[in-house]
Protein backbone atom coordinates (compact mmCIF):
# COMPACT_ATOMS: atom_id res chain seq x y z
CA UNK A 1 0.00 0.00 0.00
CA UNK A 2 1.36 3.29 -0.74
CA UNK A 3 2.22 5.53 1.68
CA UNK A 4 -0.66 8.18 -0.03
CA UNK A 5 -2.97 5.72 0.19
CA UNK A 6 -2.04 4.58 3.83
CA UNK A 7 -2.38 8.07 4.88
CA UNK A 8 -5.56 8.70 3.32
CA UNK A 9 -7.42 5.63 5.32
CA UNK A 10 -5.74 6.58 8.48
CA UNK A 11 -7.28 10.25 8.14
CA UNK A 12 -10.91 8.52 7.04
CA UNK A 13 -10.73 5.57 10.13
CA UNK A 14 -9.81 8.53 12.07
CA UNK A 15 -12.67 10.89 11.29
CA UNK A 16 -14.97 7.74 11.44
CA UNK A 17 -13.59 7.01 15.10
CA UNK A 18 -14.09 11.09 15.88
CA UNK A 19 -17.84 10.68 14.08
CA UNK A 20 -18.82 7.96 16.18
CA UNK A 21 -17.27 9.48 19.71
CA UNK A 22 -19.36 12.46 19.13
CA UNK A 23 -22.65 10.75 18.08
CA UNK A 24 -22.08 8.47 21.46
CA UNK A 25 -21.80 11.19 23.60
CA UNK A 26 -23.94 13.95 22.19
CA UNK A 27 -26.62 15.28 24.58
CA UNK A 28 -30.43 15.83 23.68
CA UNK A 29 -31.00 18.10 20.90
CA UNK A 30 -31.71 21.79 21.10
CA UNK A 31 -35.09 20.93 18.44
CA UNK A 32 -36.10 17.91 20.87
CA UNK A 33 -35.59 20.65 24.61
CA UNK A 34 -37.77 23.61 22.77
CA UNK A 35 -40.15 20.75 21.55
CA UNK A 36 -40.65 19.81 24.95
CA UNK A 37 -40.05 22.85 26.51
CA UNK A 38 -37.61 21.78 28.88
CA UNK A 39 -36.22 23.93 31.48
CA UNK A 40 -33.15 24.57 32.12
CA UNK A 41 -31.18 23.97 35.66
CA UNK A 42 -31.35 26.38 38.28
CA UNK A 43 -28.41 28.68 38.68
CA UNK A 44 -28.00 27.77 41.89
CA UNK A 45 -25.07 26.14 44.74
CA UNK A 46 -27.18 22.11 45.20
CA UNK A 47 -26.30 21.40 48.72
CA UNK A 48 -25.55 17.53 48.44
CA UNK A 49 -28.11 15.45 50.84
CA UNK A 50 -29.42 18.60 52.21
CA UNK A 51 -27.61 21.22 54.62
CA UNK A 52 -26.65 18.68 57.16
CA UNK A 53 -24.52 18.39 60.18
CA UNK A 54 -23.60 14.59 60.19
CA UNK A 55 -22.86 12.32 57.46
CA UNK A 56 -21.29 12.71 54.05
CA UNK A 57 -18.04 14.53 53.51
CA UNK A 58 -17.67 16.03 57.53
CA UNK A 59 -14.26 13.96 57.73
CA UNK A 60 -11.06 15.32 59.11
CA UNK A 61 -9.73 15.96 55.71
CA UNK A 62 -12.21 18.66 55.40
CA UNK A 63 -11.88 19.80 58.90
CA UNK A 64 -9.97 23.11 57.86
CA UNK A 65 -13.95 24.57 56.69
CA UNK A 66 -16.09 21.70 57.73
CA UNK A 67 -16.41 23.15 61.18
CA UNK A 68 -18.27 26.48 59.59
CA UNK A 69 -20.62 24.79 57.31
CA UNK A 70 -21.94 22.52 60.04
CA UNK A 71 -22.55 25.60 62.28
CA UNK A 72 -24.43 27.12 59.91
CA UNK A 73 -26.57 23.49 58.38
CA UNK A 74 -27.51 23.76 62.50
CA UNK A 75 -28.53 27.52 62.82
CA UNK A 76 -30.40 27.14 59.32
CA UNK A 77 -32.02 23.46 60.90
CA UNK A 78 -33.27 25.34 63.92
CA UNK A 79 -34.58 28.49 62.41
CA UNK A 80 -36.93 26.15 60.43
CA UNK A 81 -37.58 24.52 63.89
CA UNK A 82 -35.94 21.38 63.81
CA UNK A 83 -34.02 20.97 67.54
CA UNK A 84 -32.06 23.44 69.03
CA UNK A 85 -28.65 25.20 68.93
CA UNK A 86 -26.86 23.53 72.19
CA UNK A 87 -28.41 20.22 71.10
CA UNK A 88 -25.34 17.42 71.65
CA UNK A 89 -26.00 15.48 68.95
CA UNK A 90 -26.90 16.21 65.17
CA UNK A 91 -29.95 17.90 64.48
CA UNK A 92 -29.70 18.10 60.59
CA UNK A 93 -28.36 14.96 59.72
CA UNK A 94 -27.28 14.10 56.30
CA UNK A 95 -30.86 12.95 53.93
CA UNK A 96 -33.25 14.24 56.33
CA UNK A 97 -36.17 16.10 56.81
CA UNK A 98 -34.27 18.84 58.94
CA UNK A 99 -31.58 18.86 56.38
CA UNK A 100 -33.60 19.26 53.53
CA UNK A 101 -35.35 22.70 55.73
CA UNK A 102 -31.77 24.12 56.72
CA UNK A 103 -30.96 24.21 52.71
CA UNK A 104 -33.66 25.65 51.83
CA UNK A 105 -33.39 28.63 54.88
CA UNK A 106 -30.06 28.98 53.79
CA UNK A 107 -30.74 29.69 49.93
CA UNK A 108 -29.48 26.47 48.13
CA UNK A 109 -30.52 23.92 45.88
CA UNK A 110 -30.73 20.17 46.95
CA UNK A 111 -29.84 17.30 45.47
CA UNK A 112 -30.90 13.88 46.93
CA UNK A 113 -31.30 10.35 46.24
CA UNK A 114 -34.66 8.06 46.08
CA UNK A 115 -35.05 4.28 46.91
CA UNK A 116 -37.70 1.81 47.80
CA UNK A 117 -38.71 0.56 50.94
CA UNK A 118 -39.39 -3.47 51.49
CA UNK A 119 -43.24 -2.05 51.52
CA UNK A 120 -42.84 -0.20 48.06
CA UNK A 121 -42.35 3.41 49.64
CA UNK A 122 -40.15 5.86 48.51
CA UNK A 123 -37.53 7.22 50.37
CA UNK A 124 -34.80 9.39 50.50
CA UNK A 125 -31.71 8.01 51.39
CA UNK A 126 -27.72 7.30 49.75
CA UNK A 127 -26.66 4.37 51.04
CA UNK A 128 -28.01 0.66 50.39
CA UNK A 129 -28.16 -0.01 54.17
CA UNK A 130 -28.51 1.90 57.08
CA UNK A 131 -24.53 1.07 58.70
CA UNK A 132 -23.24 4.17 58.14
CA UNK A 133 -25.43 6.49 58.48
CA UNK A 134 -27.62 4.72 61.77
CA UNK A 135 -25.18 2.07 62.49
CA UNK A 136 -27.53 -0.80 61.74
CA UNK A 137 -26.45 -3.19 59.14
CA UNK A 138 -29.99 -3.98 57.54
CA UNK A 139 -30.95 -2.94 54.01
CA UNK A 140 -33.65 0.11 52.91
CA UNK A 141 -34.92 -2.70 50.42
CA UNK A 142 -35.51 -5.28 53.84
CA UNK A 143 -36.93 -2.76 56.35
CA UNK A 144 -40.55 -1.31 56.11
CA UNK A 145 -41.17 2.35 56.07
CA UNK A 146 -42.53 1.96 59.82
CA UNK A 147 -39.81 0.16 60.61
CA UNK A 148 -37.65 3.17 59.60
CA UNK A 149 -39.10 6.15 61.63
CA UNK A 150 -37.86 4.05 64.72
CA UNK A 151 -34.59 3.96 63.88
CA UNK A 152 -32.89 7.10 64.52
CA UNK A 153 -29.97 8.26 62.06
CA UNK A 154 -26.81 8.95 63.96
CA UNK A 155 -28.70 8.27 67.34
CA UNK A 156 -24.82 8.72 69.52
CA UNK A 157 -22.97 10.67 67.12
CA UNK A 158 -21.60 14.49 67.68
CA UNK A 159 -22.68 17.24 65.57
CA UNK A 160 -19.89 17.32 62.75
CA UNK A 161 -19.30 12.95 62.89
CA UNK A 162 -18.90 11.44 59.38
CA UNK A 163 -20.35 7.90 60.67
CA UNK A 164 -22.28 6.53 63.08
CA UNK A 165 -21.54 4.37 65.99
CA UNK A 166 -22.42 0.60 65.28
CA UNK A 167 -25.59 -0.22 66.94
CA UNK A 168 -25.48 -3.14 69.40
CA UNK A 169 -25.01 -6.58 67.42
CA UNK A 170 -24.25 -4.79 64.53
CA UNK A 171 -20.96 -6.07 63.64
CA UNK A 172 -21.99 -9.70 65.28
CA UNK A 173 -22.19 -12.61 62.57
CA UNK A 174 -25.17 -12.20 61.37
CA UNK A 175 -26.21 -9.24 62.63
CA UNK A 176 -28.57 -9.24 65.45
CA UNK A 177 -29.97 -5.86 64.77
CA UNK A 178 -34.06 -5.48 65.32
CA UNK A 179 -36.29 -2.88 64.94
CA UNK A 180 -37.98 -1.08 67.99
CA UNK A 181 -41.10 -1.75 68.89
CA UNK A 182 -41.55 2.13 69.85
CA UNK A 183 -39.78 5.43 68.43
CA UNK A 184 -37.00 6.36 70.21
CA UNK A 185 -37.69 9.60 72.90
CA UNK A 186 -36.96 13.42 72.42
CA UNK A 187 -35.91 14.85 69.18
CA UNK A 188 -34.14 12.72 66.64
CA UNK A 189 -34.67 12.35 62.55
CA UNK A 190 -35.02 9.21 60.21
CA UNK A 191 -35.02 8.52 56.54
CA UNK A 192 -37.52 10.39 55.55
CA UNK A 193 -40.48 9.61 52.76
CA UNK A 194 -39.90 11.37 49.39
CA UNK A 195 -43.30 12.86 49.65
CA UNK A 196 -42.76 14.13 52.88
CA UNK A 197 -39.50 15.78 51.86
CA UNK A 198 -41.21 17.70 48.96
CA UNK A 199 -43.75 18.67 51.58
CA UNK A 200 -40.98 20.81 53.39
CA UNK A 201 -39.54 22.08 50.23
CA UNK A 202 -42.55 23.35 48.98
CA UNK A 203 -40.98 24.82 45.57
CA UNK A 204 -38.60 26.83 48.18
CA UNK A 205 -35.62 25.15 46.66
CA UNK A 206 -34.73 23.32 43.73
CA UNK A 207 -34.24 19.79 43.57
CA UNK A 208 -31.49 17.14 41.75
CA UNK A 209 -33.25 13.63 42.54
CA UNK A 210 -31.18 11.12 41.90
CA UNK A 211 -32.74 7.48 41.09
CA UNK A 212 -30.53 5.36 42.94
CA UNK A 213 -29.70 1.61 42.31
CA UNK A 214 -27.59 -0.96 43.66
CA UNK A 215 -26.39 -2.39 39.92
CA UNK A 216 -26.33 -0.16 37.48
CA UNK A 217 -26.61 -2.83 34.32
CA UNK A 218 -29.26 -4.47 35.83
CA UNK A 219 -32.95 -3.26 34.99
CA UNK A 220 -35.82 -5.55 36.83
CA UNK A 221 -39.58 -5.26 37.91
CA UNK A 222 -38.57 -2.87 41.52
CA UNK A 223 -36.17 -0.51 39.60
CA UNK A 224 -39.73 0.40 36.91
CA UNK A 225 -41.51 0.75 40.28
CA UNK A 226 -39.07 3.03 41.59
CA UNK A 227 -39.16 5.16 38.42
CA UNK A 228 -42.88 5.07 38.02
CA UNK A 229 -43.67 6.02 42.10
CA UNK A 230 -40.69 8.54 42.18
CA UNK A 231 -42.18 10.51 38.68
CA UNK A 232 -45.79 10.25 39.95
CA UNK A 233 -44.58 12.15 43.08
CA UNK A 234 -43.11 14.63 40.93
CA UNK A 235 -45.42 14.96 38.74
CA UNK A 236 -47.83 16.83 42.07
CA UNK A 237 -45.14 18.90 42.72
CA UNK A 238 -45.19 22.38 42.30
CA UNK A 239 -41.39 23.26 42.08
CA UNK A 240 -38.53 23.27 40.04
CA UNK A 241 -36.66 20.01 39.48
CA UNK A 242 -34.18 17.46 37.45
CA UNK A 243 -33.27 14.24 37.92
CA UNK A 244 -30.48 12.02 37.05
CA UNK A 245 -28.89 8.37 37.46
CA UNK A 246 -25.81 6.75 37.32
CA UNK A 247 -28.23 3.78 35.46
CA UNK A 248 -28.58 5.06 32.13
CA UNK A 249 -31.72 2.92 32.22
CA UNK A 250 -32.74 5.11 34.15
CA UNK A 251 -32.28 8.47 32.32
CA UNK A 252 -33.90 6.92 29.51
CA UNK A 253 -37.11 5.80 31.24
CA UNK A 254 -37.60 9.39 31.65
CA UNK A 255 -36.67 9.98 28.03
CA UNK A 256 -39.18 7.44 27.09
CA UNK A 257 -42.16 8.56 29.91
CA UNK A 258 -41.70 12.01 30.57
CA UNK A 259 -39.28 14.22 27.86
CA UNK A 260 -40.54 17.34 29.28
CA UNK A 261 -38.05 16.80 32.13
CA UNK A 262 -34.62 18.03 32.63
CA UNK A 263 -32.42 14.93 32.58
CA UNK A 264 -28.90 13.94 33.62
CA UNK A 265 -26.42 11.38 33.60
CA UNK A 266 -24.55 10.61 36.59
CA UNK A 267 -20.87 9.46 35.61
CA UNK A 268 -16.90 9.32 37.14
CA UNK A 269 -13.85 8.38 35.73
CA UNK A 270 -12.73 4.89 37.06
CA UNK A 271 -10.35 2.14 35.25
CA UNK A 272 -11.50 -1.34 33.64
CA UNK A 273 -8.98 -3.00 36.29
CA UNK A 274 -11.16 -0.89 39.71
CA UNK A 275 -14.57 -1.21 37.96
CA UNK A 276 -14.87 -3.32 35.30
CA UNK A 277 -15.63 -2.48 31.47
CA UNK A 278 -19.08 -1.52 31.62
CA UNK A 279 -18.45 1.28 34.88
CA UNK A 280 -15.23 2.02 32.43
CA UNK A 281 -16.56 2.82 29.44
CA UNK A 282 -19.92 4.49 31.66
CA UNK A 283 -17.15 7.26 32.52
CA UNK A 284 -16.55 8.18 29.16
CA UNK A 285 -20.09 9.00 28.60
CA UNK A 286 -20.51 5.81 25.87
CA UNK A 287 -23.88 5.21 27.08
CA UNK A 288 -25.48 8.75 26.57
CA UNK A 289 -25.77 7.51 22.80
CA UNK A 290 -28.93 5.64 25.19
CA UNK A 291 -30.05 8.66 27.60
CA UNK A 292 -29.36 11.48 25.61
CA UNK A 293 -28.96 13.39 28.77
CA UNK A 294 -29.69 17.63 29.19
CA UNK A 295 -26.72 17.56 31.57
CA UNK A 296 -23.96 15.75 32.66
CA UNK A 297 -23.33 15.53 36.31
CA UNK A 298 -19.66 14.10 36.63
CA UNK A 299 -17.29 13.65 39.86
CA UNK A 300 -15.45 16.78 40.17
CA UNK A 301 -12.07 15.57 39.36
CA UNK A 302 -12.90 15.25 35.69
CA UNK A 303 -13.93 18.18 34.28
CA UNK A 304 -11.16 18.54 31.98
CA UNK A 305 -11.24 15.04 30.57
CA UNK A 306 -12.02 15.50 27.13
CA UNK A 307 -15.42 13.30 27.07
CA UNK A 308 -17.03 15.56 29.46
CA UNK A 309 -15.40 19.03 27.53
CA UNK A 310 -16.65 17.34 24.11
CA UNK A 311 -20.11 16.86 25.81
CA UNK A 312 -20.44 20.49 27.20
CA UNK A 313 -19.04 21.46 23.62
CA UNK A 314 -22.15 19.95 22.17
CA UNK A 315 -24.72 21.22 24.48
CA UNK A 316 -24.79 19.73 27.47
CA UNK A 317 -24.92 21.36 31.07
CA UNK A 318 -21.81 20.32 33.31
CA UNK A 319 -22.41 19.31 37.25
CA UNK A 320 -19.70 18.25 39.31
CA UNK A 321 -19.87 16.17 42.37
CA UNK A 322 -19.06 16.20 45.18
CA UNK A 323 -16.70 19.72 45.74
CA UNK A 324 -15.97 19.80 49.49
CA UNK A 325 -13.72 22.78 50.12
CA UNK A 326 -12.59 26.12 48.47
CA UNK A 327 -9.61 24.48 47.26
CA UNK A 328 -11.49 21.43 45.45
CA UNK A 329 -13.98 24.63 43.79
CA UNK A 330 -10.88 26.39 42.64
CA UNK A 331 -9.16 23.48 40.45
CA UNK A 332 -12.66 22.48 38.74
CA UNK A 333 -15.19 25.94 38.69
CA UNK A 334 -13.78 26.01 35.04
CA UNK A 335 -15.44 23.11 33.76
CA UNK A 336 -18.08 23.24 35.12
CA UNK A 337 -21.91 25.05 35.34
CA UNK A 338 -23.18 23.92 38.47
CA UNK A 339 -22.09 22.21 41.81
CA UNK A 340 -23.04 19.78 44.35
CA UNK A 341 -21.06 20.57 47.10
CA UNK A 342 -20.84 19.91 51.20
CA UNK A 343 -18.34 20.47 53.99
CA UNK A 344 -17.14 24.25 53.47
CA UNK A 345 -19.86 27.09 52.66
CA UNK A 346 -19.49 28.06 49.21
CA UNK A 347 -20.37 31.80 49.40
CA UNK A 348 -21.41 34.63 51.69
CA UNK A 349 -23.18 32.59 54.37
CA UNK A 350 -20.54 32.49 56.51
Amino acid sequence: MSSSKLFRNVVIGGAVAAGAAAWALAPRSFSDKRRNFVPSIPDVWYAHRGLHDAGSGLTAQYATESGDYVALARRMAEKAGYGSADAPGPIAPENSLASFAAACEAGYGIELDLQLTLDGKVVVVHDPDLKRVAGDPRRIEDLTYSELTRIPLYPTAKPGDAVAAPLPGAEDRPPLVTTPSAAPEGYYQHVPLFSDVLAVVDGRAPLIVEYKFDDNAHWDERCEELMEKGAALLAEYDGPYVIESFHPGAVNWYKAHHPEVNRGQLSWSTTVKESGVAEWAAGLLAFDWLSRPDFVAYDWHGGALPQVKLARAMGATTVSWTVRSSDELAECDAWFDHHIFEAFVPDAHQ
